[in-house]
């Protein structure tokens, strides 16, 4: 039976365990291509290393800044699948990307400073500049021959600008950087003295066709000022063990870091079961994720082709992420009454566009999540088609 076979997704668990938009949350009937989480289980690899640590019985306090072990797997798959030379000593495990980003915001910001978010993006780039205190100021990250176009990106530099943040792979883009992107951000950055928050949780899922370059590739030195996060839950599928880590290559960087975690008075801090799956993922199981990418970019093909030969929208390939960016402007509704439509009429849950997740650039799109069998995704497409024709015939628009 091969890994990513339909047979192997346990509706059953899922119904149960399955938050955050997905399969515990939706009415029965209802298919959710929502939040950014796979429908099959982990790796074996993963399940054994929990069950060992468990059965010895003890679950004690953790070195405050994380297991060496864990540490050491990170920096050395960092370097193997990326080439990012990360020392271990500069690596801090934490409970989440996510939270990683409020501590990176919380470190460098200072209230009124001003953080660069792009628009659209994932809504923690906001959220965590404002919960330090800091202004959100918004690019608008407009698509231009498939790569985000950053020309206009200086032109919203002023003297409080403190950070920028980048989301590499982008998300909903589902967009790669390339080198010149990189070099035009950091060029910037050296010219007006400001940090990047680096958020690479979506590293390991890229196509072949478009590799992944990190900002790292500009070379150590040129990086101390970035803070970069990553986290397991995209590549593992273990959103529910809050495993993540934030790394930097600067000594004191980092000390600030730690200092802004709460990790050293165990506030902060990720739990020991976590950081045994984490080292288990960065060490035995990139065999997964590259099968998964396999079953993905048939997922991602099969999708984007049979989306744009529907009515009135138009679907982006991405180079990277499980997610679809689709455009649905043609119909003049808003995004939310968009996914409300077909949640009601066909039973199709998909994120909507809009500010909540991804800011008003995003508004008259909706983010569809391919991490699932191919018997799902065809299923929950005929439901979006069908939803189409309806909604069509309603409004008397023409195809």
């Amino acid at each position: 039976m091969a890994l990513f076979d339909n047979s192997n997704i346990k509706l059953d668990v899922l119904k149960k365990r399955a938050f955050n938009y997905r399969w515990a949350e939706v009415p029965d009937g209802v298919i959710p291509l929502t939040a950014a989480d796979p429908d099959y289980p982990v790796a074996p690899e993963i399940q054994e290393a929990m069950m060992d640590y468990v059965k010895d019985g003890y679950f004690s306090y953790t070195p405050k800044l994380g297991y060496p072990e864990f540490r050491d797997s990170i920096s050395k798959a960092l370097m193997e699948r990326k080439g990012e030379e990360i020392d271990p000593n500069l690596i801090l495990p934490i409970d989440s990307a996510a939270r990683g980003m409020y501590v990176i915001a919380q470190t460098v910001l200072r209230q009124g400073d001003e953080m660069i978010v792009f628009d659209p993006v994932d809504y923690l780039f906001r959220e965590s500049c404002l919960a330090a205190g800091g202004k959100v100021v918004l690019f608008p990250a407009k698509l231009k021959d498939g790569y985000i176009d950053l020309s206009e990106l200086e032109n919203y530099i002023t003297p409080k600008t403190r950070m920028i943040g980048l989301c590499n792979p982008h998300n909903p883009y589902g967009v790669v950087y390339r080198p010149e992107d990189l070099e035009h951000i950091m060029s910037l950055c050296e010219k007006y003295n400001l940090y990047i928050m680096n958020d690479e949780i979506w590293s390991d899922i890229v196509f072949p066709e478009e590799p992944f370059r990190s900002i790292y590739s500009l070379g150590s030195k040129r990086c101390r000022r970035v803070m970069s996060v990553f986290g397991f839950s995209k590549s593992f599928g273990i959103a529910g063990l809050r495993a993540g880590c934030v790394y930097t290559t600067d000594e004191k960087l980092f000390e600030e870091i730690v200092e802004n975690s709460d990790v050293m008075s165990t506030a902060g801090g990720i739990a020991s079961i976590s950081q045994i799956a984490g080292t288990a993922c960065m060490s035995k199981c990139y065999y997964w994720v590259d099968a998964f990418l396999e079953h993905l970019k048939k997922n991602r093909d099969y999708a984007v082709d049979r989306l744009n030969q529907m009515p009135m929208i138009k679907a982006y390939r991405p180079h990277a992420t499980y997610l679809l960016y689709v455009d649905i402007r043609a119909f003049g509704m808003k995004s939310e009454e968009f996914t409300d439509y077909m949640k009601e009429k066909v039973k199709l849950a998909v994120v909507s566009g809009g500010e909540k997740f991804f800011g008003s650039g995003s508004e008259g799109y909706i983010r569809i999540c391919f991490a699932t069998s191919h018997e799902i995704l065809e299923e929950g497409l005929n439901r979006l088609e069908k939803g189409i024709d309806m909604l069509i015939r309603e409004k008397n628009l023409e195809k």
